[in-house]
């Protein structure tokens, strides 16, 4: 199937505007990587951000993240949302990775979905962050833009990661997540995003 506009075209375009994504930082650590994107859902990248290099300081490793105690786990991780439940998940995902996995983050998609907290998008971006595994994380702004360019024309995430991994050859897989949310997160309103995307004629 032919797309239009072109995998590459987009992909150049938004190459040519592309700002880090803060969570990047965090780059080919499994471990870091993991925490930092349960911890992102539903909240900023930048609070996300401060909040993970805190939990870091605090707990470097698996081991001496599942020797922290849930109350101590909450107050380390407020103000990023649902941060109670987050808590929960941490210790219990902690405790899962020492004795299933033996302290090593799963590289494997199917594996990682198991552990608590942690969906098919963090799954994905663990697997392509960390481990170099290519996979299409579909988080909001992803969904959105793949569906204003015309690629998809889906209702939820998981239905527009089914038709991108039908439609996306493998080579553009790891690109996708990075660049469309940076793109995202700077054009942040529908008006703005539409504007940038007509102005590059992708539209």
């Amino acid at each position: 199937m032919k797309l239009d506009p072109s995998p590459e075209k987009v992909l150049s375009i938004f190459k040519k505007n592309y700002q880090l994504v803060p969570l990047e930082v965090f780059g080919k650590n499994p471990y870091k990587t993991l925490i930092s994107t349960l911890l992102s859902a539903r909240t900023k990248d930048a609070t996300t951000l401060t909040v993970s290099k805190k939990l870091f300081k605090k707990a470097q490793n698996i081991k001496t993240l599942s020797e922290l105690d849930t109350k101590i786990l909450r107050d380390l991780i407020y103000p990023v949302g649902f941060y109670k439940t987050k808590a929960r998940h941490l210790k219990k995902l902690s405790s899962k990775i020492i004795t299933d996995y033996g302290k090593r983050i799963p590289a494997d998609r199917n594996e990682l979905i198991k552990l608590p907290g942690v969906g098919r998008k963090t799954a994905n971006l663990v697997l392509n962050r960390a481990f170099g595994i290519p996979a299409i994380a579909v988080d909001t702004h992803v969904h959105k833009i793949s569906n204003l360019i015309g690629w998809v024309n889906t209702k939820t995430p998981e239905q527009t990661e089914k038709e991108l991994v039908k439609m996306l050859p493998k080579k553009y897989w790891t690109d996708i997540n990075r660049l469309f949310v940076s793109i995202g997160q700077q054009y942040n309103s529908k008006a703005k995003l539409h504007n940038f995307l007509k102005e590059n004629r992708l539209v």
